[in-house]
């Protein structure tokens, strides 16, 4: 079947569907949400990687120590 010129619906991609607040134009705080959130998520990972980093060379002293006491 071939395509009229005239009726363009559904050329060029998927429109987006909205949320029930994007509607309502909360779009904007949602983003900042998303931000704040992204943010916090940041800051959590870099707290751990620095508690693993100082684990690390704690861990590698226990097990330096196990091994020069077998020996």
């Amino acid at each position: 079947m071939a395509k009229s010129r005239n009726n363009l619906l559904g050329v060029g991609g998927q429109r987006k569907k909205l949320s029930r607040a994007d509607q309502q134009g909360a779009g904007a705080a949602r983003t900042a949400d998303r931000k704040v959130a992204e943010d916090k998520k940041q800051e959590l990972v870099r707290k751990m990687r620095e508690r693993a980093e100082a684990q690390a060379p704690a861990t590698a002293e226990a097990d330096g120590n196990a091994t020069a006491a077998r020996s």
